[in-house]
């Protein structure tokens, strides 16, 4: 039996909790670790596949295939998770860099949460995501614990090749970028500044940012926990979405035999 991995990191150092949970000691993500065995021939899978591409719903996929519900969610959860890794390793040229914040309405959380933080922006109590852009249209974004300097910096050096033109807002954790071998243009949003006339901004990633809004309200919420992998998901549909089905099926199994699915 393969070792139970961290679907997050796929880390296999885990630690057992009292609650029947395991932790990831690289993460530290807590997660149920699935005792179901997922067996599909090459044709299921491409049905499931094809199906979640048009974007049905697990209820929708278990009553066209006849597939036992629980199998069908485990199936599309590792279909999201060879996504989130389908990502490039580093980028160059020119890249945009940016964070938001994802959750519901502020209108629709609950009093106690209104409470703790403001609607909006840095400070809000809601999910912060950085994300990177090539100008070639390719994006990464990953779900951060805060948007400081420390977190955000290590991140570009990782997936950003030194000498490469990186483009942010007036964000006080993007000072010193230059310092670490970048070529650094700012666009200030704060004075209504979207573009110059040397084509430096972030309208890009702004862009995808709206893309993934949409479709995550389009889910009618995700729970915080499982946020990372539909994160992975949208980028992956960002990333391949000039690409016709059949080549986005083939490039899903050929992840999955990967990791022996």
């Amino acid at each position: 039996m393969a070792k139970i991995a961290c679907p997050k990191c796929n880390s296999k150092k885990l630690y057992k909790l009292q609650s029947g949970k395991r932790r990831c000691a690289q993460c530290r993500h807590e997660f149920i670790p699935h005792k179901l065995p997922l067996t599909f021939s090459r044709d299921e899978w491409k049905k499931i596949i094809h199906l979640f591409l048009m974007e049905q719903s697990s209820n929708s996929i278990n009553e066209q295939t006849g597939f036992e519900q629980r199998r069908v969610l485990r199936a599309l959860t590792k279909i999201r998770f060879v996504m989130m890794q389908d990502v490039p390793e580093i980028f160059s040229g020119t890249v945009e860099v940016d964070e938001t914040y994802l959750g519901g309405q502020w209108k629709n959380k609950r009093k106690t949460i209104r409470d703790k933080g403001t609607k909006r922006g840095r400070g809000t109590e809601k999910q912060p995501v950085f994300g990177i852009l090539c100008r070639n249209g390719t994006v990464w974004a990953e779900v951060v614990d805060d948007v400081g300097a420390d977190t955000l910096q290590p991140l570009i050096s990782q997936k950003v090749s030194t000498g490469s033109i990186v483009c942010s807002d007036t964000w006080k954790a993007y000072t010193g970028i230059a310092a670490r071998g970048y070529v650094h243009r700012l666009v200030n949003h704060g004075e209504g500044q979207y573009s110059d006339r040397k084509g430096n901004h972030i309208n890009g990633l702004e862009g995808f940012w709206g893309y993934l809004k949409r479709k995550l309200a389009s889910k009618g919420g995700v729970r915080r926990e499982r946020l990372h992998l539909f994160l992975g998901e949208y980028v992956w549909r960002y990333n391949n979405r000039s690409d016709p089905e059949r080549i986005k099926t083939r490039r899903i199994i050929q992840l999955l035999e990967k990791i022996r699915c």
